[in-house]
C-alpha cells in the first residue's frame, strides 16, 4: 500500500494549506484510520490513547464536510472539561480557517448572554461541556436541525465525572440522521452501552491496545515518607532537569501548598486547579504553553485539557484514586511522537492504590533509589545554568498559520445594522481584494472583527482608512491581541 499523506486523503486545498502552515507533515496512526471513514460519513468508536491526535482525527475531516453557507450548526463535539472544549475548538478553528469555518466554544463558568451572543451568528461548529451544551439546547438557544456530526470525545472521562445523563440528553435532542462519533482512551462497560443504545453499525477502530503507556514514556516510581516528598522532589528536579513539567496533587489545598514552596526555592512556577477563575486557568495554560514558566502543578483538572506537545515529565506528587487518572496524567507527556518521563511518589499508605494502577496498565512499574549526594550536587550546578537564562518562548502551532492573517477591528455592529455582505462587500471593492481573501467575520453589537486571509492585511487597513460601511464613517484598525 502507497504512503499515507494527507495529500492522499481527499481533502480540499483550503484544508491542506491549513495543516501545512499548523505543521502537520505526516498522518499519525489514528488519523490515518479515521480521516477515511468519516469522510465516508460512518458512524465510529475509537479507542485510542491520549496524545494520539485524535482531534485533528474528527476535525480534518469535519471540516471539510462543513457546507460554509449553511448559519446553522453542523457539528456538536462534546468534551469532558472547558480546557478541553477551548483547546478543540482552537484545533478546529485553525484547521479550517482559510475554509471560513466558525466554531464555538460552550462551558460553564463563562456568561450565558456571551455564549448566546456567538450562537445567533453563523456558527458551523459548536463544542462543548455536556451540562452547559443541555441548558442551550433546553432554553432554546440553538437550533439543532441541521447537525450532521456528533462527536463525543474523551467518553471515559465523561463517565468518571458524573456526565453520562448529561451526554444521554443531549443525544436524544439530536437529530436521528446523524454520523456519531465516540473517542475513548478505556472502554468501561457503561460507555459499550452507550455505544450499543446510540451508535448504529459502527467501524471499531482500535490503536496501540496493548502498549497503552509503556511505549513512548519511562516510567518509575520512588518510595518516599510523607514528610520527605518535597525534598525528594528538589533532588530529582536537579537531577532529570525537566524543560517542560506538570506535578499532579490530588486537591487543590495540595496545588496551592506545593506551589507556594516551589516558588519559596525560586522556581519558575504556576498552580493551576478547578477552584481558580476560568479566565486564569485559561491563562495559565496559555502561558505555560509559551514556555513562560518551567513546572505547573495541577489537580486531575489538567490531566485532559493541556495538549502540549513537548511536555518532557510527569510527577505524580500523589498516587491518583481513580486508576484510570494514571493513564490520563502521564500521558501528557509523551506526545506527537516524542519520548516522555513519568515519575511517581508512592508512601505507604498509597501502596495499595499504586499495585491497583499497576495491574491496570498491566505493567510492573520500576522502582528507583533517590539520587545520591553528588548527583544533587552536580545536576544542581547544571540546573543553576540552565536557569540563569531567560526561557526561550515556544513556538505555537498556530504561529505560521497567523502570519498570513490579519484580525481587523471595525468600531461598527449590529446597533448600527452592519451586516457580514456590507463587511464583504466593502473589503472587496479594494483593489487586489477578493472575496477569498476575506474569512471569519464577528460581528458584536457595537463592533466587528474580520480575519483577513493571504498577508493582504496592511492592504485592507490602508484602504479602510477613511472609510463607511453602509454610509456610515468607520475606524478600522488592527484588532488587539
Amino acid at each position: 500500500m502507497n504512503k499515507i499523506d494527507f495529500n492522499n486523503l481527499g481533502l480540499s486545498e483550503e484544508i491542506l494549506r491549513a495543516l501545512d502552515k499548523l505543521g502537520y507533515k505526516t498522518p499519525s496512526d489514528v488519523q490515518k484510520k479515521v480521516i477515511p471513514v468519516v469522510l465516508e460519513d460512518k458512524d465510529i468508536i475509537v479507542k485510542s490513547q491520549t496524545g494520539s491526535g485524535k482531534t485533528a482525527a474528527f476535525g480534518i475531516p469535519i471540516c471539510e464536510k462543513i457546507e460554509i453557507e449553511n448559519r446553522t450548526p453542523q457539528v456538536l463535539v462534546l468534551t469532558p472539561t472547558r480546557e478541553l472544549a477551548v483547546q478543540v475548538k482552537e484545533d478546529i478553528s485553525n484547521i479550517g480557517r482559510f475554509k471560513r469555518i466558525r466554531c464555538a466554544a460552550v462551558f460553564g463558568k463563562q456568561p450565558m448572554s456571551v455564549q448566546i451572543r456567538e450562537l445567533r451568528q453563523r456558527v458551523h461548529i459548536i463544542v462543548g461541556t455536556p451540562g452547559r451544551t443541555l441548558d442551550h439546547i433546553e432554553r432554546g438557544n440553538v437550533d439543532l436541525g441541521d447537525i450532521k456530526y456528533l462527536v463525543i470525545d474523551e467518553a471515559d472521562e465523561m463517565l468518571n465525572m458524573g456526565f453520562i445523563d448529561q451526554v444521554e440528553a443531549v443525544i436524544k435532542a439530536l437529530p436521528s440522521d446523524r454520523v456519531t462519533m465516540l473517542f475513548s482512551a478505556t472502554m468501561p462497560e457503561e460507555i459499550e452501552r452507550l455505544s450499543n443504545q446510540y451508535i448504529i453499525n459502527p467501524i471499531k477502530i482500535e490503536i496501540n491496545p496493548k502498549n497503552l503507556t509503556t511505549e513512548k514514556i519511562q516510567q518509575f516510581y520512588y518510595d518516599v515518607e510523607e514528610n520527605k516528598k518535597f525534598s525528594l522532589l528538589n533532588k530529582l528536579i536537579y537531577t532529570e532537569r525537566p524543560d517542560s513539567c506538570i506535578i499532579f496533587c490530588s486537591t487543590k489545598d495540595g496545588v496551592d501548598n506545593l506551589t507556594q514552596k516551589m516558588k519559596n526555592n525560586g522556581y519558575l512556577c504556576s498552580g493551576l486547579h478547578g477552584g481558580m477563575e476560568q479566565k486564569d486557568r485559561l491563562d495559565t495554560i496559555e502561558r505555560f504553553k509559551r514556555g513562560e514558566f518551567r513546572f505547573l502543578v495541577a489537580t486531575d483538572v489538567a490531566a485532559r485539557g493541556i495538549h502540549i506537545e513537548d511536555i518532557t515529565h510527569v510527577i505524580n506528587y500523589d498516587v491518583p484514586v481513580e486508576k484510570e487518572s494514571y493513564v490520563h496524567r502521564i500521558g501528557r507527556t509523551g506526545r506527537a511522537g516524542n519520548k516522555g518521563i513519568a515519575i511517581t511518589f508512592v508512601v505507604p499508605y498509597e501502596y495499595r492504590l499504586f499495585t491497583g494502577i499497576e495491574e491496570y496498565v498491566n505493567y510492573k512499574i520500576p522502582k528507583r533509589e533517590a539520587p545520591s549526594e553528588e548527583e544533587v550536587e552536580q545536576g544542581k550546578k547544571i540546573f543553576n545554568e540552565i536557569v540563569k537564562n531567560k526561557p526561550k518562548p515556544k513556538s505555537i502551532k498556530s504561529t505560521e498559520l497567523n502570519r498570513e492573517i490579519t484580525k481587523i477591528h471595525i468600531n461598527a455592529g449590529k446597533k448600527k445594522k452592519i451586516r457580514v455582505g456590507d463587511i464583504v462587500g466593502a473589503i472587496t471593492s479594494i483593489e487586489g481584494i477578493n472575496a477569498e481573501d476575506v474569512g471569519v467575520i464577528d460581528i458584536q453589537d457595537n463592533f466587528s472583527y474580520v480575519d483577513i486571509l493571504g498577508k493582504k492585511g496592511s492592504i485592507v487597513l490602508n484602504a479602510l482608512k477613511d472609510a463607511t460601511i453602509k454610509g456610515k464613517k468607520v475606524k478600522v484598525q488592527k484588532a488587539k491581541k
